[in-house]
């Protein structure tokens, strides 16, 4: 990975490249799992040449997902005061971070955000909610809004933090579309992130979504300190535990919480991961969300469109304030790219 034109042999180290991300790309179409060697290349990729991966990964897309690209947005449908310390969060009871406290929204103040991402372009909206567990009150709020927002045409998701499998059954049989729990990094790096529990409840709670036939989405968020090695290492735990959709964050830092300080990761970094995770879960949906705009700004704004992700968050985040989702739809469009309707919805996330 020879980028200095002036250097001898530049040419065959620019060969060599090509043939790496030819196998990789052939790899991926069959869905086959790229050897140490392969992952070794994808990680060791210059930032510099972040693009040529990009186009290797847009390839993969393509194979999968044709011309579509899917907007989700999300409510902060319960806010704050959450149990969890959770070093990257606003909404930690555990931090001095200032953030939205409230209790689970009113039906018609979750409606009216709906209509409006539904309008915008969106075809899931997820409702999130802080906090661990959800109290049996909460849970029964949780359930009767999914209803009323599937009766907007959208497809209703959920983010409540860990549940059982009778919850979890419940969940599908209110038409739930996805359940959505983030296994935020590698099971290595998790105890430097959160210690108010174990990552194999995290873990348990996806497995146990999965078995109960409902569709999953579960990521991470990338700039916490986590070496390549944990990034790899959450790919292939997603991979393996069968999730259908992947949302992949980057790490907006927050005054008052313990990760204040770090950077915010390079556009060339960003990227990678992103191809790095269409490489390893090649027909998965990968979703670029928290972040987005804090790494790629608006002179990059199209760059999320074009690497490999096969959906995009639109909207406001939980504590911060997005982008237009109209916009995105126009870039979209733009691009090339469909964004994808609601009766275009197949089973998949």
């Amino acid at each position: 990975m020879n980028k200095n034109t002036d250097s001898p042999g530049v040419e065959e180290a620019d060969a060599a490249d090509r043939n790496i991300l030819d196998a990789l790309v052939a790899g991926a179409l069959s869905a086959r799992l790229p050897d140490e060697e392969a992952i070794r290349a994808l990680t060791d990729w210059p930032e510099e040449a972040a693009a040529e991966l990009s186009e290797a990964a847009e390839r993969v897309r393509e194979h999968y997902f044709g011309d579509a690209v899917s907007f989700c947005g999300i409510v902060n449908a319960r806010s704050g005061a959450c149990s969890e310390n959770c070093a990257f969060c606003a909404q930690s009871a555990h931090h001095k971070a200032v953030s939205p406290r409230h209790e689970f929204l009113p039906l018609d103040e979750i409606l009216r955000a709906a209509k409006a991402l539904r309008d915008a372009g969106a075809t899931r909206f997820s409702l999130v909610t802080s906090g661990k567990r959800l109290s049996n009150h909460d849970f029964d709020r949780l359930l009767e809004t999914l209803r009323a927002v599937s009766a907007l045409g959208l497809r209703a998701d959920c983010s409540p933090g860990v549940l059982d499998r009778g919850r979890l059954r419940e969940l599908k049989m209110a038409g739930c579309g996805a359940y959505h729990h983030n296994l935020e990094t590698g099971r290595a790096f998790f105890p430097r992130i959160c210690m108010t529990h174990a990552y194999e409840e995290d873990v348990q709670s996806v497995r146990d979504a999965v078995e109960e036939g409902l569709t999953v989405c579960s990521g991470g968020i990338f700039g916490l300190g986590e070496s390549w090695a944990d990034r790899v290492e959450l790919a292939l735990e997603l991979r393996n535990l069968g999730v259908h959709s992947v949302p992949v964050n980057f790490l907006h830092p927050v005054p008052g919480t313990p990760l204040a300080d770090r950077p915010v990761l390079s556009r060339g970094e960003a990227l990678k991961i992103v191809a790095l995770f269409r490489f390893l879960l090649p027909d998965r949906q990968i979703r670029i969300c928290g972040g987005r705009h804090d790494v790629f700004g608006p002179e990059h704004r199209a760059e999320p469109f074009r690497s490999g992700a096969s959906g995009i968050m639109v909207g406001d985040y939980l504590t911060l304030k997005g982008r237009d989702a109209a916009e995105d739809r126009d870039l979209a469009r733009g691009l090339g790219l469909r964004p994808e309707r609601g009766e275009d919805y197949s089973g998949g996330a």
